[in-house]
């Protein structure tokens, strides 16, 4: 009886690695159309962009934004700015949705007022 091999593994290929386009904070700011691209002053949305990667991990104060630190400058990818609009419409549902609810009653009944009676004219 003639010794068996074993059968062929087919070996994964992994595809190589494609560097995507990062921004800095303005860019950034600018990519997701939360700032003036012809206004240099403009500073909005940057300082929402950092708060939002500088969130707690534990999400007590939302999910965190990707992106990360490269040469002391905060940059985010393309795939980031995609991520971070979908948690902003998430989270702006989220919202929209607890302004629709009404709020839940504690089933207490309201204290009622002791103010002296009025006098008629």
């Amino acid at each position: 009886m003639a010794p068996t091999k074993a059968p062929r593994v087919p070996i994964q290929r992994t595809a190589e690695p494609v560097l995507e386009r990062f921004y800095n904070v303005r860019n950034a700011a600018i990519r997701l159309d939360l700032t003036d691209p012809d206004d240099p002053d403009d500073t909005t949305g940057q300082s929402w962009l950092r708060e939002g990667f500088n969130r707690p991990e534990d999400g007590s104060k939302g999910r965190k934004f990707p992106g990360r630190y490269m040469g002391r400058r905060l940059i985010f990818s393309e795939s980031d700015l995609a991520v971070i609009d979908e948690i902003a419409r998430e989270e702006t549902a989220a919202r929209q949705r607890a302004t629709d609810t009404p709020p839940v009653s504690t089933g207490r009944p309201r204290r009622t007022r002791k103010t002296p009676a009025l006098a008629s004219s």
